[in-house]
């Protein structure tokens, strides 16, 4: 795999106009294909985009059977990306994530020197599937890869090519053998999107789709190339002093000890509020989103609607919420409620 670091800055604006309407075709056909094999599930997809337009990890929470894995394998194939899958197991190391140091002799010379084998991190798409049924000590072998794109063996440091992303799958916590993830691991997922069953018409439709003859084949229809392109253009969107504000406003709303800008139900049920990564992640999110919906700007309602799958991670309630039966979701609206957006 060549190694790719980043694209050229767009100065032309024409070339900027082309470059736009690229994106919108792009993303329209890896739909068309991903519902090739995937029924139903548009709001998951378009979460699963708006992270790979933004450069970001996406945590997809769903009970088994509800077709994670095969989403994340079906967009790798459409993206041209090079795929690899870890299945995590309760026994699985570090070194089986990362790679590790071997020793080799020469059979010449007898020579024994150390040579380095690259663990499935080293790929464009990584699916790290079923990630909470792991020790943390694994889990957090991912922590340098999502955020340096690099990892570090034996004192060693190894870069990562962009692009790359972590897609993760993990089964709710009540289910068993699973661990719940480290907080700093989950705030270096941009979204934690949630699958849920499908309605009985989608259903009857993957009935039709697995149980015949019928092979779905998905086409290529972009490059690593295009994508770190389409990331720069996102990076590219114009965003709204006043829109920025109020996504920086919400994230500090979530956050009890902040001075007089948390309301009161934050303050009864929250333990730890977003960081200020959620606040990127909303800007960035929202500039993705509105280039995917045909806007040349982020809107308040870019932000609202990305909210709940940024900001369902990176709240942590405490005993007050459990006994009262509220989830973090409900106190996500409950925000959006009170401080919502101003009026246009």
């Amino acid at each position: 795999m060549s190694t790719i670091t980043t694209a050229p800055v767009l100065r032309d604006p024409s070339e900027v106009k082309l470059r736009v309407k690229r994106f919108q075709d792009v993303q329209a056909a890896i739909k068309r294909e991903v519902h090739k094999v995937i029924v139903g599930q548009d709001e998951v997809i378009e979460s699963v985009l708006i992270s790979l337009f933004v450069g970001g990890h996406c945590l997809l929470t769903g009970l088994p059977g509800t077709a994670k894995t095969l989403l994340v394998r079906t967009l790798a194939q459409t993206l041209g990306l090079k795929f690899n899958r870890i299945q995590f197991t309760p026994d699985l190391m570090p070194s089986d994530i990362t790679g590790t140091d071997i020793i080799e002799e020469d059979p010449g010379t007898g020579h024994r020197t150390w040579t380095f084998v690259p663990g499935p991190i080293f790929s464009n798409v990584l699916l790290a599937d079923e990630i909470n049924r792991t020790p943390p000590k694994t889990q957090s072998a991912l922590l340098e890869a999502m955020q340096e794109l690099s990892c570090t063996v034996r004192g060693h440091h190894y870069r990562i090519n962009a692009p790359f992303f972590v897609l993760a799958t993990q089964n709710p916590i009540e289910l068993e053998g699973t661990y719940p993830l480290p907080e700093a691991q989950l705030d270096r997922f941009l979204f934690n999107t949630v699958l849920d069953y499908l309605t009985a018409e989608d259903e009857l439709k993957v009935i039709d789709l697995t149980t015949t003859v019928h092979s779905a084949q998905v086409e290529v229809v972009t490059s690593p190339e295009e994508i770190l392109e389409f990331q720069q253009l996102v990076r590219m969107t114009p965003i709204a002093e006043t829109v920025g504000r109020y996504a920086v406003e919400l994230v500090r709303a979530t956050r009890p000890a902040s001075n007089g800008d948390a309301p009161d139900f934050i303050k009864k049920y929250v333990n730890f509020g977003a960081s200020v990564r959620a606040a990127q992640f909303l800007v960035l999110g929202g500039k993705a989103r509105a280039l995917m919906h045909g806007r040349f700007h982020v809107s308040y309602e870019d932000v609202t609607v990305l909210a709940v799958p940024i900001l369902r991670h990176r709240v942590l309630l405490n005993f007050h919420a459990e006994s009262d039966r509220l989830s973090t979701d409900e106190i996500i609206r409950r925000l959006l409620d009170s401080k919502a957006p101003p009026r246009a």
